[in-house]
């Protein structure tokens, strides 16, 4: 007999745990309370119809139709996990311990919020025909004709998402543009002598990069520049950013940042008794940093779950102070970074940017704090596991790129 069984057998329900989210960061923290021994109803609301799926793959396989779906390999029936798919959930009443959904109210004893973040769409362009985001699996199906069918795109944004499209579509044999409103691509996110080498994988791609560009307005058939200039797109595509989707949780009593984040503590708990937060829609405090970190990418939404799982498994809270991890595939290249750079006060380099593969390091008073590699698998493993540590380094060696990274660190330190 299960310890659930045995507990209602006893005439004690179970302490039942409902996630708002059925991406990764849901699914991960839907699994994980079965591996950590959890033995509690649990129920997973997704707000799309289709059975839990995994988004990296959207840019890539999925886009190119190398793949039909990206499914997530759960077999929720066996774990006994509750899925209630296709629902959304429009409120929050703490007092009463439920969501508001268009079905009725859902009751949960704790509650995990993991809506991830959605796409911020381009000013005046909402129900242009042609204008796409690319975040869901519905998006990827709208946008797979296009490239199949070879139209001129225009891409807005040259973040990482704008950079993966721009790659999935010259694949495909499409000309394509990409507008950027900044002087360079990864503006926001990689300094500039960082980013200028990576201006140049556009062009060798086939790829137009017009940085410096902003977007007037967009009709069926053009983009209209700033500057006066029209350029033709049989589609476009924006990559302009991502928000947490909490809007609904307006008037529910959850602190959120600026930013739209759940502000969780430093065991992802948010202001409210009995609810966690965990991937794309929080923020977490981060002692290593020293700061608040909210981090968009496919790590987090892995490893916050675990922390969460854990602590609802036995009621012991766990700190949660991830190195942030990513990758990003792009004209060529395996582009991965591990750490959190602001704040460093000393950027070296391994290798030469004009070659196909290099590396950059940041450290903060001789520590290393973050990672940049092209290319160079073994400079990110070495190099994440001496940032975990919280290694200092001999920034000479370091910066020879035939010198191992981890044989960088400073005896003693």
């Amino acid at each position: 007999m299960s310890e659930r069984t045995q507990d209602l057998a006893a005439g004690h329900r179970p302490r039942g745990v409902v996630i708002v989210g059925a991406g990764m960061a849901g699914v991960q923290t839907a699994v994980a309370l079965r591996e950590q021994g959890f033995t509690g109803p649990v129920t997973l609301i997704g707000a799309e119809p289709h059975q839990p799926y995994d988004r990296p793959p959207l840019s890539k396989a999925v886009l190119l139709g190398k793949a039909e779906d990206s499914a997530f390999d759960v077999d929720f029936e066996a774990l006994d996990i509750t899925l209630r798919l296709g629902l959304d959930v429009t409120g929050l009443r703490a007092a009463a311990h439920e969501l508001d959904t268009p079905e009725g109210p859902v009751a949960y004893d704790s509650l995990v919020l993991a809506t991830g973040a959605e796409p911020v769409a381009l000013p005046g362009s909402e129900g242009v025909p042609g204008v796409h985001l690319l975040r869901t699996l519905d998006d990827a199906a709208r946008l797979r004709p296009v490239l199949e069918r070879q139209h001129d795109v225009v891409v807005v944004g040259a973040g990482w998402i704008g950079a993966e499209f721009a790659t999935a579509a010259r694949a495909a044999g499409c000309a394509v543009t990409v507008v950027e409103a900044a002087g360079r691509p990864l503006a926001g996110t990689m300094p500039a002598e960082v980013a200028a080498p990576m201006a140049g994988w556009y062009a060798e791609s086939g790829a137009e990069l017009l940085t410096g560009a902003r977007v007037a307005r967009v009709e069926q058939g053009a983009v209209h520049l700033a500057d006066g200039r029209m350029i033709p797109a049989g589609a476009v595509v924006v990559g302009i950013g991502a928000r947490p989707a909490t809007a609904w949780l307006a008037g529910s009593g959850i602190a959120l940042g600026p930013d739209g984040s759940v502000t969780a503590d430093s065991s992802l708990r948010t202001s409210l008794p009995d609810v966690h937060a965990v991937g794309d829609c929080a923020s977490f405090p981060s002692a290593r940093y020293g700061e608040r970190l909210s981090v968009h990418h496919w790590d987090n939404a892995l490893q916050g779950p675990r922390t969460v799982a854990a602590a609802l498994a036995d009621g012991v809270a766990r700190t949660y102070d991830p190195v942030p991890y990513f990758w990003s595939e792009q004209f060529g290249r395996f582009v991965q970074y591990a750490g959190h750079h602001a704040g460093a006060d000393t950027l070296l380099w391994r290798g030469d940017p004009a070659d196909p593969s290099w590396t950059v390091c940041w450290l903060r008073s001789g520590v290393l704090v973050a990672v940049l590699a092209v290319s160079r698998p073994r400079d990110l493993a070495q190099g994440r596991k001496l940032v975990e540590a919280g290694a200092r380094i001999d920034a000479a060696r370091a910066a020879d790129s035939s010198v191992p990274l981890k044989s960088t660190a400073l005896r003693g330190w």
